[in-house]
C-alpha cells in the first residue's frame, strides 16, 4: 500500500509537471509577440493601434468565447484529450504566424493561437483538483501559476535572442515546435483521473443543465465581484505586458535583445518570486480555511504597486525604471495563485465552469481593451509628447484599473466573511448550494 502511495505521489508530480509545461508554453507563445512588435511594425508599416489588435483582439476573439464550451466539455469528457489537442493546435498556429505574408494573415494566425489556448486552462485546473487533495491544492495551483512568469521569461529571452540572430519569422516557427511534442506526450502518458477522487466527501451529481449550473454559479456570493476584480487586474497586466518592451526600446533606446533580457529578468524573476510567495503566504494566513486571506493578499499586493508605478514610466534613467518595474512585477504576480484558489473555492462543484467564466469576462474585456487603449492613446499623444507618450498611456491604464481591482478584492474578502458567518467552511468541504441561496 505504501509503495502504491509512493508511486501515486510521483505520478501526481509528473502530471503537475506536464500541465506546468503546457502552461509555460502557453505563455511563451502569448508573450513572444511583445518582444517582436517593433520588427513586425517595421516590416508591415503598422500603427500602434494595429499592433495592439494583433496582441489583443486577434488573440482574445475566440480565446474568451471558446473557454465556456471547452469547460462544459471538460466537466463531461476526457480532459486529457482536450488539453493535448489544445496544446498541439496553438503550437502549430504559432508556427504559421512565422509564415504570414501580410497583416491580415498574421491576424488570422493569431486568432488560431487563441482558439488553441482557450482549450488548455479550464481542463488543466480541473485535472489538478482531482489529482491533489484540498490540503495540497493551494500549493499545486501556486506551482501551476509559476509557469506564467517563467513562460514570460522564456518568451522574452528566446524571443529577443533568436530574433536578433534569425529574425522574427524563424523565432515564431522555432518556438511553436516544442508544443507539438508536448501535445503528443500528454495524449500518450497522462491518465484521466476519477472525478472528485481527492475530495473527502461523496461527490454530488453535477447538474447536467448548463444554464442551471451557470445561474447557480453567478448567484454565489462574492463570485461576480471576484471575476470583476480579476478582469480589471488583467486589463492593466495585458495592456502593460504587451507594450513594456516597446516602451524601453523607444523611450530609453535599449536594443531588442537587451530589452528581452531585462524583461525576462524583471517579469520572469520578479514574477516567479511573487507567484510562489503569494501562494505560500495566503496558505499560511488562511487559518480558518475561509479564503479571506487569499482575497486580502490580492487587495494589498495591488494597492502597494500604485506608489511604484510613476517611477517606472517617469524615471529619467532606464536603471531606476527597471528597479521600480521589478518591484511591481513581484507584487502583481502575488495574485495569480490566490485568484485560482478563490475561483475553485467559490466555484464549488462547477470548478472548470467557474474558471472559464472568469476567463471569458477577462478575455472579452481585458485582453483586447488593455493593449488597444495603450495603442490608441500612444498614437494620439505621440505628436505632442514623442517617446514619452507610450509610457504615459501605460501609466494611466495601470493606475486606474489596479486601484479599482484592489477595491473589488477588498469587497470579495467582505463577501467571504459574510458567507462564512452563515456557513463555516472546513478544510474538506466546498462552498455548496447553501451559499448560493445566501446570495
Amino acid at each position: 500500500m505504501h509503495n502504491h502511495n509512493h508511486n501515486n505521489h510521483h505520478y501526481r508530480l509528473y502530471v503537475l509537471a506536464l500541465l506546468w509545461m503546457a502552461a509555460l508554453l502557453r505563455f511563451v507563445d502569448l508573450q513572444i509577440l511583445a518582444v517582436l512588435l517593433e520588427p513586425i511594425k517595421a516590416e508591415f508599416h503598422l500603427t500602434d493601434t494595429e499592433l495592439s489588435l494583433l496582441g489583443g483582439l486577434a488573440f482574445a476573439l475566440f480565446y474568451g468565447v471558446l473557454g465556456i464550451p471547452v469547460a462544459w466539455l471538460a466537466e463531461r469528457y476526457c480532459r486529457r484529450t482536450i488539453v493535448a489537442i489544445a496544446v498541439t493546435l496553438w503550437s502549430l498556429m504559432t508556427m504559421l504566424c512565422g509564415q504570414a505574408g501580410s497583416f491580415t494573415a498574421l491576424f488570422l494566425a493569431r486568432i488560431g493561437v487563441g482558439v488553441g489556448e482557450a482549450g488548455a486552462y479550464p481542463p488543466s485546473t480541473s485535472l489538478l483538483a482531482d489529482y491533489f487533495p484540498p490540503t495540497l491544492r493551494g500549493r499545486a495551483y501556486a506551482v501551476l501559476a509559476s509557469a506564467i512568469p517563467i513562460g514570460v521569461l522564456v518568451g522574452f529571452l528566446a524571443g529577443g535572442f533568436i530574433n536578433a540572430h534569425l529574425g522574427w519569422r524563424l523565432t515564431l516557427q522555432l518556438l511553436g515546435l516544442p508544443g507539438v511534442v508536448l501535445g503528443c506526450l500528454i495524449l500518450l502518458t497522462l491518465k484521466e483521473p476519477v472525478r472528485g477522487a481527492t475530495d473527502n466527501q461523496p461527490r454530488p451529481s453535477i447538474s447536467r443543465n448548463f444554464w442551471q449550473s451557470s445561474h447557480c454559479l453567478w448567484q454565489r456570493q462574492g463570485y461576480a465581484t471576484l471575476v470583476m476584480a480579476a478582469c480589471l487586474f488583467t486589463l492593466g497586466a495585458s495592456g502593460s505586458g504587451l507594450w513594456m518592451a516597446s516602451f524601453f526600446i523607444r523611450h530609453h533606446g535599449l536594443g531588442g535583445a537587451e530589452t528581452g533580457l531585462w524583461m525576462a529578468a524583471v517579469y520572469g524573476g520578479g514574477g516567479l518570486c511573487g507567484s510562489l510567495a503569494g501562494g505560500w503566504l495566503a496558505q499560511r494566513w488562511d487559518n480558518n480555511q475561509s479564503g479571506r486571506a487569499f482575497a486580502k493578499l490580492c487587495q494589498w499586493s495591488l494597492g502597494l504597486t500604485l506608489p511604484l508605478l510613476p517611477f517606472v514610466f517617469l524615471a529619467p534613467s532606464p536603471q531606476l525604471a527597471l528597479c521600480a518595474l521589478a518591484g511591481v512585477a513581484v507584487l502583481m504576480h502575488m495574485n495569480v495563485g490566490p485568484v485560482l484558489t478563490l475561483l475553485q473555492l467559490l466555484g464549488g462543484q462547477q470548478r472548470a465552469l467557474a474558471h472559464a467564466y472568469s476567463l471569458l469576462v477577462t478575455n472579452i474585456v481585458a485582453l483586447p481593451l488593455g493593449p488597444l487603449f495603450v495603442g490608441m492613446m500612444s498614437d494620439w499623444l505621440s505628436p505632442r509628447l514623442g517617446t514619452q507618450a507610450l509610457g504615459l498611456a501605460i501609466l494611466l491604464l495601470l493606475a486606474v484599473s489596479w486601484a479599482l481591482s484592489a477595491w473589488l478584492f477588498a469587497r470579495t474578502s467582505w463577501h467571504l466573511t459574510a458567507t462564512n458567518a452563515e456557513q463555516p467552511i472546513t478544510a474538506n468541504s466546498k462552498i455548496g448550494p447553501k451559499v448560493a441561496m445566501a446570495g
